[in-house]
């Protein structure tokens, strides 16, 4: 048989395309550090002055920190399902119980288009996205292992403990270690750290049991108070928040100095902890060579109180509940990006068609948020969102957790609390500490209108 040998144009042209192809860069990998119940300003990139956070800082020097990152609705599970939907609850939940994803959102989660894509995936850690009936979690991804908290610290076969934390580092590095060569992963490590373990009374621990790693860490500085201690901040509140479980928890946790810096030093001790446990799946995403080749995104599911306002813990629309730390280190970043301060209004609902757009998936129409590389690699930076709507529905009774929704904008921020029919204005230029009420100051009529007119927009384009 003889061989037809190829022309030398024909052999060039081959060469090209065979360049071409070879140039085309594999998808990037995506590992997702997600905290719980931390605060934005929990960090020390963000000049939190104790709170020691080495891994975080380092990974926002490698890339952007966006500095305005907020939930969309500040409770656990739901913000969990509002960042697998990528959809606001209002539309992707049921109408009778707002914390359940219906089976049509269900089909189009993040990680299951990514498995879909030829991604292997793995989920350890906290879950916690209600679903209905018959959804298995563990059966949307290749590796899957639900690592709750209750207790944190939980014994092992040998007679040892392992905390929560270290359990779900320990797992994410098993699944790199096992990873097949030339298969994107896409990989959640979404931590309890550093929820209050409500059940846990002991003195001394606080709610927050950490692991011996942190012992004594932070025993030698004092918290400073809340700077919304002042107690006539507290009684400006509406009578229905005085009365809500958010204030009954402040006795738990905040009541008396003493029990305040248990409290605060125990909490840092499972954010430095969540950070450590981040740096170990780093390194190992290094030695292996495939951090370079790999999307990072550290968050938190909500903010958390701490005693600003009198109050305890999230639910409501004030910033210490609503803003969370956001930083993004994607390999595609320029480098005259890096470490770049971002202080657009980024939202949870913005990270599953993160996720996808890296991944080279086209988002669902359904999925309402936006692809956050467009901030950080486009030229010419898009127009970008200037409000968003905030949500919560009741939880229990009008008593316990009321429904609240807002308005949210850089320099104002309209509050409606729909069981009470009661409102409230922030001018956030002048007030950014939300203590002054405006919704009833005569001059701020006009406003007050236009806000309300520009809530049932937002309110109606979210579901």
């Amino acid at each position: 048989m003889r061989l037809r040998l190829l022309a030398l144009p024909a052999l060039a042209a081959l060469g090209l395309a065979l360049s071409a192809v070879a140039a085309v860069p594999p998808p990037p990998n995506i590992v997702f550090f997600f905290a719980d119940d931390q605060r934005y300003d929990t960090l020390g990139v963000a000049g939190h002055p104790i709170v020691q956070t080495p891994t975080i800082d380092r990974l926002a020097q490698d890339g952007v920190r966006f500095s305005n990152a907020f939930v969309t609705t500040a409770v656990c599970w739901v913000s969990r399902s509002v960042v697998l939907t990528g959809q606001w609850a209002r539309s992707h939940a049921q109408r009778d119980a707002i914390p359940r994803v219906t089976p049509a959102a269900l089909g189009t989660i993040f990680p299951v288009q990514l498995r879909a894509a030829g991604y292997r995936t793995g989920h350890f850690g906290k879950w916690h996205m209600q679903a209905p009936p018959g959804f298995n979690p563990a059966a949307q991804f290749d590796r899957y292992e639900a690592i709750g908290r209750n207790p944190y610290l939980k014994p092992q076969a040998d007679g040892t403990t392992r905390h929560e934390t270290d359990l779900v580092a320990d797992r994410a590095i098993e699944f790199l270690q096992t990873q097949p060569k030339g298969q994107p992963f896409s990989l959640n490590l979404w931590f309890n750290a550093a929820h209050a373990e409500d059940n846990d009374r002991r003195p001394g621990v606080g709610h927050y049991p950490w692991p011996p790693s942190v012992d004594g860490l932070y025993e030698d500085r004092t918290i400073a108070p809340p700077r919304l201690s002042d107690p006539a901040i507290y009684d400006r509140h509406p009578d229905f928040l005085k009365q809500s479980i958010n204030r009954e928890r402040f006795f738990w946790s905040y009541d008396t100095p003493e029990k305040y810096q248990t409290m605060m030093k125990n909490y840092y001790r499972l954010a430095t902890e969540v950070d450590a446990t981040c740096g170990r799946v780093l390194a190992t995403l290094r030695q292996q060579g495939l951090l370079e080749n790999t999307l990072v995104i550290f968050t938190a599911d909500n903010g958390y109180f701490h005693a600003e306002h009198g109050l305890a813990d999230k639910w409501y629309p004030y910033e210490e509940s609503i803003r969370t730390p956001l930083i993004v280190r994607d390999p595609r970043m320029p480098a005259a990006q890096r470490g770049q301060t971002n202080d657009d209004l980024t939202l949870n609902v913005d990270l599953a068609p993160t996720f996808l757009a890296a991944a080279g998936i086209a988002p669902p129409a359904r999925m309402q948020g936006r692809d956050l590389s467009s901030l950080y690699l486009a030229s010419n930076a898009p127009a970008w969102r200037t409000e968003f709507f905030y949500e919560h529905a009741t939880i229990k009774n009008i008593h316990f957790i009321p429904s609240s929704e807002a308005l949210v904008r850089k320099d104002v921020k309209y509050l409606y609390w729909p069981d009470f029919q009661h409102e409230e204005l922030f001018d956030l230029t002048a007030d950014r500490a939300e203590t002054h009420n405006l919704a009833a100051a005569p001059n701020q009529a006009t406003t007050l209108a236009s806000l309300r007119s520009r809530f049932a927009e937002l309110k109606a384009a979210a579901k």
